[in-house]
């Protein structure tokens, strides 16, 4: 199971909100790139950054920490957050991003979403599946709609989609442990999907939770920042597992 902190952007700083709130934003860093390599220098090979700057205002914003990041560490990024047009994605991935996740454009423009992926691939696109009380959140998570998220995923696992970042918006940034049941479920009726749990890990028993039902990927945001896991532990759980 791929270890992937997460590193979440407003306006340059390294932040991390409750539930998706930007009104509990609290500022844990003022460089990302020093954060990045602290986490490079932990063994961490993976990145999960996210421009909320961007997915607010709908269009990136912050590609140009996306490039220092990317530049002056050897972490493979997936990058998301405001991810609206074809020359959003270019910048993106000119700037140095392995993957992208596009949430809210799968919802609010499918075919842009799908062209996108039979143009890069299954391996450079992940569908973001960001949800409050079971339904699909957009337009970073101020926006609700009528979608399930279960059928959302089965939906775009039809047309193609390998990898998933799933976020139950209820748990992100709580400490209080991630949405398991939800987790295996999706996995129950996909397989062979490449999912990524996100949102609520506040140690390193819900790690060994997450590996336990199948995820390929996990992503720690709060819990690393408020040193409820360590980067020695991270370090060791990798080499572990």
């Amino acid at each position: 199971m791929r270890i992937i902190p997460a590193i979440d952007i407003i306006e340059g700083q390294c932040v991390r909100l409750s539930k998706g709130d930007y009104d509990t934003k609290k500022v844990y860093n003022e460089n990302p790139l020093e954060v990045a390599k602290a986490f490079e220098d932990s063994g961490i090979e993976y990145l999960h950054l996210v421009d909320l700057d961007g997915a607010k205002s709908k269009h990136i914003v912050n590609h140009k920490i996306l490039e220092k990041i990317a530049t002056h560490t050897s972490l493979k990024i997936d990058f998301g957050g405001g991810l609206k047009s074809d020359k959003d994605l270019q910048i993106a991935f000119e700037s140095g991003a392995q993957q992208i996740t596009g949430g809210s454009i799968a919802v609010t423009n499918k075919s842009l979403f799908l062209d996108w992926l039979a143009r890069f691939g299954s391996h450079k696109i992940i569908l973001g599946a960001d949800a409050k009380d079971g339904k699909i959140a957009t337009g970073g998570w101020k926006e609700s709609s009528d979608l399930q998220i279960e059928e959302f995923i089965r939906d775009f696992v039809d047309e193609g989609i390998e990898y998933v970042i799933s976020t139950d918006i209820s748990k992100d940034g709580m400490l209080e442990g991630p949405s398991v049941d939800l987790y295996a479920s999706i996995l129950q009726n996909n397989p062979d999907l490449k999912l990524i749990a996100s949102g609520g890990i506040s140690g390193l028993q819900d790690l060994e939770d997450v590996y336990e039902i199948g995820c390929e990927g996990v992503i720690i945001g709060k819990a690393i920042y408020e040193n409820r896991i360590s980067l020695k532990e991270l370090e060791t759980f990798i080499l572990e597992h």
